[in-house]
C-alpha cells in the first residue's frame, strides 16, 4: 500500500500493534507523534520517523493516503481521541487497535479504509466529528476518575468525572468541573502565562504504563541539560554532547528518568514528594534523585541550575560535588551511582 501510517502514543508500540500493522499494511512510511510514543518507538527498533508535531498537524501535511493508528486506554477514549483529531481535518481514516475498529471520519478515504479492513479483519465504522468547541472552554473527555490530568505536560489535578472542563475566558484560567485541583500544578503552568486552550496539549492518565528499557551509557562529560517542570520538552534538550539531566519536579524527574533510560543518560532529580505516578520509574546508571528536606523542589532546582557549572568534564564528579553542596538540605531517594 502506498500508505503513510501516523502512530500516536506508546501503547501501539508496547502492545505490538505497530509491528503487526506494519507487517499487514506494508506502509511506505511510519511517522510517530508524541513524546512517549517516540521513546517506545525507539525501544521497538522499528523503521519509523519521529516527529515533534501533534497527529493532526502531521496528517494535514501529508499529500498521499494516510491513516492514524492509536490504542486508547479504553475503546471509548480511543474513539474520543480520533474524533478530536478528525475535527481538525477534512477527513480521517483512524485505526483504533483497542477495539479493532477502522473509523472513517467525516467521509475520509473510503478505498483506503476498506482495504485496511480487508487486511486486518477490523470492523469498519463510518463516523462524523463536527470539531465544534466553545470559545474559551476546553473539554478533556474520556477521563477515568482518579487519574492525573495534564495541560502542556504539567499535572493540574486529578479527574473526578469522565469529562474535565477548563475555562480560559476573561484573562483567567480555571477548572469549571470534573477536576480535583492541584494548586502547585496550576502555579507551575501559569508561570508561562495563561495557556491557549484551543492549542494546549491536554490529556489524562499515565503517559506510559510499560517500564523503560535500559540503553548504553552516555558520555561521561559534556553538557547538563536542565528540565524544569516540563518533561514533554526533553527531546529538544538531550541532543549530542549531553552527559546528564538536571530534572526539577517529581513528575518531570520520573518522565526524564524513564525517557533517558533507553538513551543511557543519567538524571539528577530534585523532588519534594508530590509525584502523581504518571509513568513507570526507571533510571540510567549514574542517576541520583534527591528529595528536599525543607522547602520546594522549584527553588532548590533553580538554585542548582543558576549556580552549578552545567558543562562538567565528568558527570560523576558533578554529582558528587552537587551532593556535597546540598548536604543537610536533601535526602537521597534514588541512588544508581553504582550502576
Amino acid at each position: 500500500m502506498n500508505l503513510v501510517m501516523v502512530v500516536h502514543g506508546p501503547e501501539a508500540f508496547d502492545a505490538g500493534d505497530a509491528a503487526q500493522l506494519i507487517g499487514l499494511l506494508s506502509p511506505r512510511r511510519v511517522l510517530v507523534a508524541g513524546v512517549m510514543a517516540r521513546t517506545a518507538a525507539e525501544e521497538s527498533g522499528l523503521p519509523v520517523v519521529c516527529t515533534d508535531e501533534r497527529p493532526s498537524v502531521v496528517l494535514a501535511a501529508l499529500d498521499r493516503p494516510s491513516c492514524l493508528v492509536n490504542r486508547g486506554k479504553t475503546p471509548k477514549s480511543g474513539r474520543i481521541f480520533g474524533e478530536i483529531v478528525a475535527g481538525r481535518l477534512p477527513g480521517l481514516v483512524h485505526v483504533e487497535t483497542s477495539s479493532g475498529t477502522v473509523y472513517r471520519w467525516n467521509r475520509g478515504d473510503r478505498e483506503l479504509a476498506e482495504e485496511i479492513v480487508q487486511r486486518t479483519g477490523y470492523v469498519l465504522v463510518h463516523a462524523k466529528s463536527d470539531g465544534g468547541r466553545r470559545e474559551g472552554v476546553r473539554e478533556i473527555r474520556g477521563c477515568l476518575p482518579g487519574e492525573a490530568v495534564f495541560v502542556n505536560g504539567i499535572v493540574i489535578g486529578t479527574a473526578t468525572a469522565e469529562t474535565v472542563v477548563l475555562s480560559g475566558e476573561d484573562g483567567t484560567f480555571r477548572a469549571v468541573s470534573g477536576l480535583d485541583e492541584k494548586p502547585h500544578g496550576f502555579e507551575k503552568l501559569l508561570r508561562a502565562g495563561i495557556p491557549d486552550l484551543a492549542t494546549a496539549w491536554c490529556k489524562s492518565g499515565a503517559v506510559r504504563s510499560t517500564p523503560p528499557r535500559q540503553g548504553g551509557r552516555a558520555p561521561r562529560g559534556g553538557r547538563v541539560a536542565v528540565i524544569d517542570h516540563c518533561g514533554h520538552t526533553l527531546y529538544h534538550e538531550i541532543g549530542e554532547g549531553v552527559c546528564g539531566v538536571l530534572a526539577i519536579g517529581d513528575d518531570t524527574t520520573a518522565v526524564s528518568g524513564h525517557i533517558c533510560s533507553h538513551a543511557g543518560i543519567p538524571v539528577f532529580g530534585v523532588v519534594d514528594g508530590d509525584a502523581d505516578a504518571i509513568v513507570e520509574p526507571g533510571y540510567a546508571p549514574g542517576s541520583v534523585v534527591v528529595e528536599v528536606v525543607d522547602g520546594r523542589d522549584d527553588d532548590l532546582g533553580r538554585e542548582l541550575a543558576a549556580t552549578r557549572d552545567l558543562n562538567p568534564s565528568s558527570w560523576e564528579e558533578w554529582v558528587e560535588e552537587t551532593l556535597r553542596i546540598l548536604a543537610g538540605r536533601v535526602r537521597i531517594v534514588v541512588d544508581r551511582r553504582g550502576g
